[in-house]
């Protein structure tokens, strides 16, 4: 029997340091859920699944022969990831106090959102954001 297509949705996939061995970060900062995990035999993560509202992502070793690099190898990045939340205040003040940078406090735009902006323990720069 044929699997029902499912409906697609984005699955962001970040770059960490080799011989990480901590991602609270997403957990206490954003409120992840780890699902699964592949370790490395010195206990440091070789990929992480985690769920933002059941929503997939992964965390993975930076691999620079496959071209995946993380952003402090690269000196920045080139993406930035948007969360779209109900209390973005809230979000980013617990991701601020789980060790993330504050990059811009949450404001209002003209444009219909309000927006604030933090650069995680990898280097990793998010939005969060809400139409308001």
């Amino acid at each position: 029997m044929a699997r029902e297509p499912t409906t697609p949705y984005f699955a962001p996939q970040l770059f960490i340091p080799n011989g990480t061995a901590d991602i609270s970060f997403y957990i206490k900062g954003l409120g992840a859920i780890e699902l699964r995990k592949f370790m490395n035999d010195d206990g440091t993560y070789h990929v992480a699944e985690l769920s933002l509202e059941g929503r997939i992502f992964h965390l993975h070793e930076a691999n620079v022969k496959k071209n995946q690099p993380n952003p402090e190898m690269v000196n920045g990045t080139t993406v930035m990831i948007g969360l779209f939340v109900d209390d973005v205040d809230t979000v980013i003040k617990r991701a601020i106090e789980a060790g993330a940078e504050l990059i811009h406090a949450a404001e209002d735009f003209d444009y219909g959102y309000r927006q604030g902006e933090f650069k995680d323990p990898f280097g990793h720069l998010w939005l969060i954001e809400k139409k308001i």
